[in-house]
């Protein structure tokens, strides 16, 4: 599962936490295997902006579940200070940190740019790799500064992308690559195809391994499944025309004047998209295995109301045949 942590009109950043650390929870009893937070800033949508503490609440919520970033924007931070943060999270749950590494922004240029205190023009992501490199010295415990507890206590380290650079980077370092079909849906495959083509086994990997993260919307019925995905469609309509705000309502979507090329912009977008009833869904999860071989599907939703999207998760356990875990949730 990845969690945006989306806010929701007429809620608060602080309801939308607390509806994440009752989701992990639920999916922890449901059988799901990893459970990853984004990075995000300045965005009113979006509560998820500081990944390892709010991996570090989840965690401590939770007793078995893998819980992890995805994912880190890498260029905003110092790799010593990831190093040691991820370090202390695998030390405090071993066995159950991943840090997924990507290298947009993950914000707007001058956002980016407060956040590494520097001048916006003065934005690079040039020296991403010569930073991966940089972080797993730290947990190799072979970097000219020690990193502590991060040495002997790393977490799994995934790659994150939506393009054929970050397939290359992960392929040739041996990383575990993790794409995002959920926003790239026309890069998935010939960045999968890079990524395999470009493998060297590490001390981490012997062969390739990919996760694809999709966006699924799932109901009782399609009908229903479709109305709740309108929400997210509008948010983010109104993100690509410089409106960033919270998940609409409902009334906010009935309302709305859908002009012919918004209409088309929705459409394109929820094609790419895993939408309907439980069994709609069971197809196009298999579809979507098939055409991309990946290792393991990783699904983001967001939906107004906490309900519907915990229920949402719920049918979809069952449509991908999770076995629950007979933990019942705090």
């Amino acid at each position: 599962m990845l969690d945006l942590v989306p806010v929701a009109a007429g809620t608060t950043a602080t309801d939308a936490l607390a509806h994440s650390t009752r989701l992990v929870r639920r999916a922890e009893e449901l059988g799901y295997h990893r459970y990853w937070v984004a990075e995000h800033h300045a965005m009113p949508g979006i509560a998820s902006s500081s990944p390892p503490v709010l991996i570090a609440h989840l965690a401590g919520a939770t007793e078995h579940i893998r819980v992890g970033s995805g994912g880190v924007m890498l260029p905003n931070h110092r790799p010593l200070v990831v190093a040691e943060q991820f370090g202390t999270l695998e030390a405090l749950h071993p066995g159950r940190i991943d840090l997924g590494l990507g290298r947009a922004p993950g914000t707007d240029p001058r956002t980016a740019a407060a956040l590494r205190g520097i001048r916006p023009e003065q934005l690079s992501a040039d020296d991403f790799p010569d930073q991966l490199v940089e972080l797993a010295s730290y947990f190799r415990g072979d970097a000219a500064v020690p990193a502590v507890p991060a040495t002997g206590n790393a977490p799994a380290l995934w790659l994150l992308g939506s393009s054929g650079y970050s397939a290359k980077v992960a392929g040739l370092l041996g990383l575990p690559f993790a794409f995002a079909h959920h926003f790239s849906a026309e890069n998935t495959l010939p960045a999968l195809a890079i990524y395999r083509e470009n493998f060297r086994p590490s001390t981490m990997l012997s062969e390739p391994y990919a996760l694809v993260a999709a966006a699924a919307f799932v109901a009782d019925t399609d009908e229903r499944a479709r109305e709740l995905a309108l929400p997210a469609a509008l948010q983010f309509l109104r993100l690509r025309l410089g409106q960033p705000g919270p998940l609409p309502s409902p009334q906010e979507v009935a309302d709305f004047e859908w002009s012919p090329s918004a209409r088309r912009f929705v459409d394109d977008r929820q094609a790419d998209q895993i939408i309907g009833s439980p069994d709609t869904v069971r197809e196009g999860l298999d579809k979507l295995l098939a055409e991309t071989g990946a290792n393991e599907l990783m699904i983001t939703t967001s939906m107004f109301e906490g309900t519907d999207r915990l229920h949402s998760y719920e049918l979809l356990a069952d449509a991908a045949g999770l076995v629950p875990s007979g933990r019942a949730a705090a």
